[in-house]
């Protein structure tokens, strides 16, 4: 039944180009599929009990490296992008390592990483002789239409299959995660770190490991991300608003589900949506301000988010109805 609704999916989602989606619904699609790969990122983190406020540093790094390294050195993103995975990574063991060596857990270690992402914010605003600071970063046109070697597309449509893809890989990673030995020795740490110790778990290794995937993937959703608006500006690609951005959506969709942070993307881009229809820039701000509200809701009222609310529910009643079955077949 599973691989049936998956299949469907696939190819309800694989045929939309081609039914004439208006482009203003053909770029929402787009925005929640980039936005669902980069929560699902955080998600792989943040299930096993390491809440990070600091992702926004690491869509950051992605963003402005490949742009900055595309405008000033003519380098191709091909190029580009392994290096700001290599910035991003080294930036996750940067901070992983102390914290994880010298057992700096829970909200410390949440502090920590809040501060990382306004560190990565106040050097891009430092830097505006060549990140733009808060009038952000364009990055130069190729031509006049598609450039492959640019990694820019003049229809959406290419755009949309690249999002496509690189959403559905989000999910296979968060899945192989999920399905190792590793998440029994993640689940075992976030419980107690001296137990798992103390059978034989590498309580520093597992937990950097897991650090380094969220943070490179995260740098990558935030390359995904420039490349699309053509255009990166702090307040948009890194800081502490987009770190807060992504903890909320997660906890909203469910971060114990491999869907929920997908989930989480299209409640909060289409609020985001919402209001700037609604309201325009007239009252700029008040998406954030409503996720944190929402935020406090959904962790006192519905911690496993709303996917991770249905399938238990699911479960729930298919517990009840299966001894129900069992006593109503029961001989007399």
């Amino acid at each position: 039944m599973n691989k049936l609704f998956y299949l469907i999916g696939a190819i309800v989602l694989l045929a939309l180009p081609s039914i004439g989606v208006p482009q203003y619904y053909m770029h929402v699609l787009i925005t929640i599929l980039i936005w669902s790969f980069t929560y699902t990122s955080w998600s792989i983190m943040g299930r096993f009990g390491l809440v990070s406020l600091g992702h926004g540093a690491f869509m950051g790094v992605g963003a402005y490296t490949v742009a900055m390294l595309w405008n000033y050195l003519s380098l191709t993103p091909w190029i580009g992008i392994p290096l700001a995975l290599l910035f991003s990574m080294a930036m996750a063991i940067l901070i992983g390592y102390p914290c994880f060596r010298f057992r700096i857990v829970g909200h410390y270690f949440a502090l920590v990483t809040l501060a990382l992402s306004e560190v990565i914010r106040m050097l891009i605003m430092a830097l505006r002789d060549y990140t733009g600071g808060s009038l952000g970063l364009t990055p130069e046109r190729f031509g006049e239409g598609t450039s492959l070697y640019a990694l820019q597309f003049a229809d959406k449509e290419t755009f949309y299959f690249i999002a496509l893809v690189f959403w559905a890989f989000g999910i296979w990673v968060w899945k192989k995660i999920d399905t190792s030995m590793d998440r029994y020795a993640l689940d075992a740490i976030s419980e107690d770190e001296d137990a798992a110790a103390s059978v034989g778990i590498n309580v520093t290794r597992q937990k950097l490991r897991i650090t380094v995937i969220s943070g490179v993937m995260t740098a990558f959703g935030g390359i995904l991300y420039g490349q699309y608006l053509m255009y990166i500006n702090p307040h948009t690609v890194a800081g502490v608003g987009v770190s807060l951005q992504i903890v909320f959506a997660v906890v909203a969709g469910g971060m114990y589900v491999a869907f929920g942070p997908t989930v989480g993307a299209i409640i909060t881009i289409s609020l985001a949506e919402f209001l700037r229809v609604l309201i325009g820039t007239a009252m700029v701000g008040l998406d954030t301000t409503i996720y944190g509200l929402m935020l406090i809701l959904f962790i006192i009222f519905l911690p496993q988010g709303i996917l991770g609310a249905i399938i238990e529910k699911g479960s729930r009643k298919k517990a009840v109805r299966k001894p129900a079955t069992a006593v109503g077949a029961a001989p007399g």
